[in-house]
């Protein structure tokens, strides 16, 4: 399932940049750097501005979710009633370490600010729901995506919760096929488009499962495909690539969830907290 374009207009479109062609990344980059300009300026003007066509700029805005141009105004001219100030610094050769690294921090704490911006509350009390009434959940994630489900059953063991994680193909196939509607599966993709992940998911939602997606704030085949989608904003340099800041935001879903279950199981999450804290007390000296 995707969330509704009509707010978040320009997270949307940081989270779909790497998708965009090269005409849609001069129009994309055009909005992120004139936001305030566009709600005042008619789509033949942008089309000149940039030396493309009218109808390159109506498309993209038809990618985006919107009617055409005049919604993506209306959506946005809501969104930039403030002064919005993008606080991303490109990374030089000319930097010195200690640049290079405080912007490295920068990066992933503007993703941590914008991912917090569209996260939805409805959302989350659903997943928290069945995470609930669940009897198993499982995670599943490949490559950088991988570690972070890794995390995320490292968590969840903690509060007593039947936690699984898997990060191999074939394991993750084979894992879905004895799950049932008892169950939440959880799919984390930086890009959604990722063949294994989402064959996986087409079995789990065969088999009843509810699922949901861990994945970048863009309209993607993993979004479409399960049954609720959370969302992660981060922007990609020459250095760096989008994948590795939208991990931090990934990291703090699963904390975000990790506390609101635990607050909302205190009793039973609280004593399971105790007792995996005695269990690893006899590894310390």
């Amino acid at each position: 399932m995707t969330e509704s374009p009509q707010k978040h207009v320009l997270n949307r479109i940081r989270g779909s940049m790497s998708q965009f062609s090269e005409k849609e990344r001069q129009i994309a980059t055009y909005i992120l750097r004139n936001p305030q300009l566009i709600i005042h300026t008619t789509i033949n003007q942008v089309a000149d501005d940039l030396g493309i066509a009218e109808a390159t700029v109506f498309r993209f805005c038809r990618r985006l979710g919107f009617k055409g141009y005049q919604a993506l105004k209306i959506a946005l001219a809501a969104e930039v009633v403030a002064p919005i100030e993008d606080i991303h610094e490109e990374i030089s050769e000319e930097d010195t370490t200690l640049e290079v690294t405080e912007k490295v921090f920068q990066s992933n704490i503007q993703a941590i600010e914008r991912t917090k911006e569209i996260q939805n509350e409805k959302t989350i009390d659903t997943i928290i729901d069945h995470l609930i009434r669940s009897n198993g959940v499982y995670f599943f994630g490949n490559g950088g995506s991988g570690v972070v489900a890794q995390d995320a059953q490292h968590k969840f063991l903690r509060l007593g919760v039947n936690a699984h994680v898997y990060c191999d193909t074939h394991l993750q196939l084979m894992a879905t096929s004895q799950l049932t509607s008892h169950n939440i599966a959880f799919f984390i993709s930086h890009t959604g488009a990722n063949i294994d992940i989402l064959e996986v998911v087409e079995m789990a939602k065969e088999r009843g499962v509810f699922t949901v997606a861990i994945t970048n704030f863009a309209k993607s085949p993993l979004s479409e495909a399960v049954d609720v989608s959370l969302y992660t904003v981060s922007e990609e340099t020459e250095y760096r690539t989008e994948a590795l800041a939208s991990r931090i935001a990934e990291l703090s879903i699963i904390d975000a969830l990790y506390v609101n279950y635990h607050i909302k199981t205190l009793e039973k999450s609280t004593a399971a907290v105790n007792r995996m804290r005695q269990a690893i007390s006899k590894k310390r000296l």
